[in-house]
């Protein structure tokens, strides 16, 4: 039976997955501000962050602790070319790796919601935390991505 958080999880993917398709496909490639990411890249890194996080949250699951480092999020989005990948495609990336972070989070038993949890040189952290940080994060980049988007629709 999941947990309280995996049904929190799973819901708010789903509405942030919703918001994502909805966003015009013109403003794809258009910096959310002067000097920021495009759309792409945003969900670009929303795809790094969940592959690094899937790794932690499975490894706390599993390990009952998690020790690793952060990632260079810049380099990594330079490096997987999100800008020239098509939308559609980094869309249906974002749905099928969402899925399977949230069969994670579904599938991790409550015990393990404590286990500790040290990315690079920040403070610990319980699992629970990582994971509502990782909504946290996950609702900022998508506000970012829709913001504009009602002079733009």
């Amino acid at each position: 039976m999941p947990t309280a958080l995996a049904v929190e999880f799973r819901a708010e993917l789903d509405c942030l997955r919703d918001r994502l398709i909805a966003l015009p496909h013109a403003l794809a490639e258009v910096p959310w501000r002067d000097g920021g990411w495009t759309r792409k890249e945003i969900v670009g890194h929303l795809l790094d962050s969940a592959t690094n996080n899937r790794q932690r949250f499975v490894r706390a699951g599993t390990e009952g602790h998690y020790s690793g480092p952060t990632y260079a999020q810049e380099a990594w989005v330079r490096i997987h070319g999100y800008a020239g990948q098509a939308w559609e495609t980094l869309l249906d990336w974002w749905q099928v790796e969402h899925a399977m972070l949230a069969a994670v989070v579904e599938n991790l038993p409550e015990s393990s919601l404590d286990a500790v949890c040290t990315v690079g040189e920040n403070e610990p952290a319980t699992l629970r935390f990582l994971i509502e940080d990782y909504l946290r994060h996950h609702r900022l980049h998508v506000e970012q991505a829709a913001h504009g988007t009602a002079q733009a629709g």
